[in-house]
């Protein structure tokens, strides 16, 4: 008698097995978010604080993702209208221009009709969106009065200042 793993089940056997097992039962669908006990049991009120908090902190972070992205591709197109029959040397390595290491740098070449600066400045709006969002939650929380999210938020917002900013200092 062959081993287990040398038997040949014949695949429409199967098939038609399964298929008839899913007939007999269908699926049971059960509402998870009634039933979990962590889940608040009534809907949150449109004039509530916290719902309102929802859909500014979600507007922000959609309509900040757009703009950064608008931002990207215009930089980039206008720098392939320039630059994209330009021959590229990848044997050299060439880091980035001094220009735009830093923020000050970005909006001066933007200001001086850059191209690469376009694209920077987008790519500083994506890095500066969920930045944002943690500000925006802060206030929130000491308007609310919320001492324990103020802590946090605040030590969550003090972590990417000083991570963005603390080379500058």
């Amino acid at each position: 008698m062959p081993p287990e793993s040398e038997v040949q089940i014949p695949t429409s056997t199967v098939t038609a097995q399964a298929l008839s097992i899913a007939l007999e039962h269908p699926p049971v669908v059960v509402d998870l978010s009634v039933s979990c006990q962590d889940y608040p049991q009534h809907q949150l009120d449109e004039r509530s604080p916290d719902y309102r908090l929802g859909i500014i902190l979600s507007n922000l972070l959609k309509y900040g993702v757009w703009l950064a992205t608008a931002i990207v591709l215009l930089g980039g197109i206008l720098y392939l209208v320039r630059h994209g029959m330009e021959p590229v040397n990848y044997h050299i390595f060439q880091g980035e221009p001094d220009m735009f290491r830093s923020p000050a740098g970005v909006i001066d070449a933007v200001l001086s009709g850059r191209r690469r600066g376009i694209v920077q400045l987008g790519l500083l709006f994506l890095i500066a969106t969920p930045v944002l969002r943690v500000l925006v939650s802060f206030i929130f929380f000491i308007k609310q009065r919320d001492i324990p999210y103020v802590i946090i938020t605040g030590l969550v917002i003090s972590g990417l200042l000083y991570s963005l900013l603390g080379a500058y200092f």
